[in-house]
């Protein structure tokens, strides 16, 4: 039997009409774009912004923000279409099993481990990070950090600084190190349990993160706007032959295209949403205004958002300010009187890692439930509450493996594999549009993707230039990952495919 096998349509669209035995429906589209934005808007917001601009980009970083949304919203048109027709738990995953077969659709679900299962371990260890410099360091060092960091006191000028094993130099002082990372773990621990309770429980938690991070962000825009310098957006770009600027990539448009690289990921997440379809409560209507609509409002914050930065502090000021503490520079330095607005930014912060968690969480344990169902991981991921109808199982088997990563491994080892393994679910998704119009042109469509293929190749190629981008040792772990999930599909999930097997267990 062909390594392709596609799942049929009429079993899918079978499944998703099944709301008895799945998952309950208790989404709608407000819910739906809420937790689009809730995992979109995290720390990206406030970091990749003055990144991007003391980088590459310039005030001209708003037009990066534009190029990144266009982008983004190729393939968010192509997931549109797909939610709207098969509204499916498992997201890219599923699509790639109707359109190119199983194994493409095991290599992408094996993908959307490193966004959703590596991104919320990554997410966490960042929100440990930031919550302990909020409380000063309260929190010891060894049960904030895992045991391969340490905090060192260097001999050449007495700094302590946080080094990870490979690290250590000659003439270190090792003062502490870490043990777990407690914080970490109590934040997944949390998410889990709100998961756990029920969807409706977990898109009513993120809506009110959603609101409180987008309150305050609608207040630094709406406060800043009279703080702004007009001379700050003169020139536009970076100019050619500023010092630290030296290549071409560093000034100019071509900066605001290496912006644009920056700033994309910072719009990863809105895939999430797709993962809800089966419980959407009419997803036919409600997944293509979730998914687009999260990408409207989010463009619309960032570039909002990146304008009244850019206007407020010069660019250069940001080469030196670096992360979270850009917005609270900016605040202190240039909008005298709204210092609690610098507590406000850490909060939004801090819901902004949290709702990320939520979604990352979330997305994973419904790829796994697709999956499991299919028979090509075990049973247990699709087991659901007697009571809440939500795959509990899965939601406990991820906390531990997503918090034996986020309490034990430096959050610099996952790198961009999280972004690697989403552009990758998006270029797929892309392809299976356009193969779907051409082989199943009579399947009912909700919402249809415009200018197929010219949209659908669009996304191809920006998606592909993006995974381009990326590091090369990125790209060689990514690699290696794949490798593993192959031997996995080859040894376990191949043999015991329900779709192989004649099983209709979905």
């Amino acid at each position: 039997m062909s390594l392709f096998i596609k799942k049929p349509l009429a079993q899918l669209i079978a499944q998703a009409g099944d709301a008895d035995k799945g998952l309950k429906r208790t989404l709608g589209a407000g819910n739906l774009v809420a937790l689009g934005i809730g995992a979109i808007i995290g720390a990206g917001l406030f970091v990749r912004t003055a990144a991007a601009a003391g980088e590459v980009a310039g005030p001209a970083v708003v037009v990066s923000f534009i190029i990144a949304a266009v982008g983004c919203a190729f393939a968010g048109l192509c997931y549109a279409e797909f939610a709207s027709m098969i509204p499916i738990a498992g997201s890219a995953y599923t699509y790639a099993y109707a359109t190119m077969g199983e194994l493409v659709a095991w290599i992408i679900g094996w993908a959307l481990v490193l966004e959703y299962a590596l991104g919320a371990a990554t997410v966490s260890i960042a929100w440990s990070e930031y919550l302990n410099n909020l409380l000063g360091g309260a929190i010891p060092f060894s049960f904030s950090h895992s045991p391969f960091e340490y905090l060192v006191s260097r001999s050449i000028n007495g700094v302590m600084t946080n080094v990870s094993t490979e690290e250590i130099l000659a003439g270190d002082t090792i003062v502490s190190q870490g043990i777990i990372n407690a914080p970490a773990l109590l934040i997944l621990l949390i998410l889990t349990l709100v998961l756990i309770k029920g969807t409706s429980e977990s898109a009513g938690l993120n809506a009110v993160i959603v609101f409180v991070k987008v309150t305050i962000v609608l207040i630094f825009i709406a406060l800043g706007w009279s703080f702004i310098n007009p001379d700050n957006y003169t020139p536009f770009t970076i100019p050619e032959g500023t010092p630290g600027h030296e290549e071409a990539r560093e000034h100019g448009w071509l900066g605001v295209l290496g912006g644009a690289g920056i700033v994309f990921f910072a719009f990863i997440g809105f895939d999430a949403v797709s993962t809800a379809a089966q419980e959407a409560k009419n997803p036919k209507r409600d997944m293509p205004i979730g998914i687009l609509g999260s990408l409207v409002v989010c463009t619309i914050l960032y570039v909002l958002f990146s304008y009244v930065l850019t206007g407020i502090a010069n660019w250069q000021e940001f080469k030196t300010v670096g992360k979270e503490a850009s917005v609270a520079y900016a605040i202190k330095t240039y909008m005298q009187g709204y210092g609690w607005l610098e507590k406000g930014i850490s909060i939004a912060i801090l819901a902004g890692f949290s709702s990320v968690i939520l979604a990352m969480l979330f997305g994973q344990s419904r790829v796994f439930y697709s999956m499991s169902k299919d028979g090509l991981i075990p049973k247990v991921f699709a087991e659901l509450h007697p009571k809440f109808r939500t795959p509990y199982k899965s939601n406990m088997i991820l906390f531990v493996f997503v918090g034996l990563f986020a309490g034990f491994v430096p959050g610099s080892m996952a790198g961009d594999l999280t972004s690697i393994g989403t552009l990758f679910a998006f270029v797929l998704v892309c392809v299976g549009v356009w193969i779907m119009r051409v082989k199943n042109p009579e399947i009912p469509r909700a919402f249809k993707t415009p200018l197929v293929p010219l949209v659908p190749i669009l996304g191809i190629l920006v998606c592909s230039a993006m995974i381009a981008y990326l590091d090369p040792t990125t790209i060689q772990v990514a690699v290696i990952w794949m490798i593993l999930g192959l031997v996995i599909y080859f040894t376990y999930s191949k043999n015991r495919s329900n779709l192989r097997n004649g099983r209709n267990d979905s």
